[in-house]
């Protein structure tokens, strides 16, 4: 009887110790899942606020990989632009070369032309000079063959010089014989006409550009007309 009372303290102290272990427990798996709801809500929140967060940020990168593709393509654009104004300043620098070169040329041209007239005002300056020269050595002598040698000299149209020569017939002394003679392009003496013609007046023509003997000329002019005057009277 003496052991009931201890036998009762322990098992009262062991439902006690029982009871005091379910609480503690019961409260620990109470906050502990308090606290497993609590993060789960947390947890929850920030992923949707990350989701929010990166999507917002997502559709920013979409907009900006739009506008990234919108420059690409303006300067894809541009790039086209400036090739094609390129290529049409090579065409205008290369029209403008050729221009150039054409310009050149033709300024050459008139340079070489230039050059070439004045060699030819140079020649005929020179050429009318000494036409001048032999015109002004044929009237020095006019009057000696007037006088001497019964000749007329007469300056007629186109730069012409007549000779008429008379005491020819001595059948007829006035009866005229006419030898008209110019200086043609190259500064020779030329016989146009002769009357009554002379088969020997190429050979005199020749031989007066090869002496230029102006006097002798003449004087086998009258001598040949002399000649084929006595030739007809016979």
């Amino acid at each position: 009887m003496g052991n009931a009372p201890a036998e009762d303290e322990v098992t009262l102290l062991e439902r006690d110790m029982k009871e005091f272990w379910n609480q503690i427990k019961f409260s620990y798996g109470t906050e502990q899942n308090n606290q497993t709801s609590a993060l789960r809500d947390l947890c929850k929140e920030t992923l949707e606020a990350l989701a929010e967060k990166w999507s917002k940020k997502l559709k920013e990168e979409d907009v900006m990989i739009d506008k990234i593709h919108e420059y690409n393509n303006e300067i894809l654009q541009q790039s086209k632009y400036i090739a094609e104004k390129e290529e049409q300043l090579t065409e205008i620098r290369s029209e403008l070369n050729q221009e150039q070169e054409q310009q050149k040329n033709l300024m050459d041209s008139i340079e070489e032309l230039k050059q070439e007239l004045m060699k030819k005002m140079e020649i005929k300056s020179s050429k009318n000079k000494a036409a001048k020269e032999k015109l002004e050595q044929v009237s020095k002598i006019k009057t000696l063959f007037k006088e001497h040698l019964a000749l007329e000299m007469r300056r007629i149209p186109d730069e012409q010089l007549q000779f008429i020569f008379r005491h020819i017939d001595h059948k007829d002394p006035d009866k005229p014989y006419v030898c008209t003679l110019s200086i043609n392009e190259q500064g020779d003496y030329e016989v146009n006409s002769c009357t009554p013609p002379l088969d020997c007046i190429a050979e005199l023509q020749l031989k007066l550009r090869e002496t230029n003997n102006f006097s002798a000329f003449v004087a086998n002019i009258r001598k040949a007309f002399t000649a084929l005057s006595y030739k007809q009277s016979a």
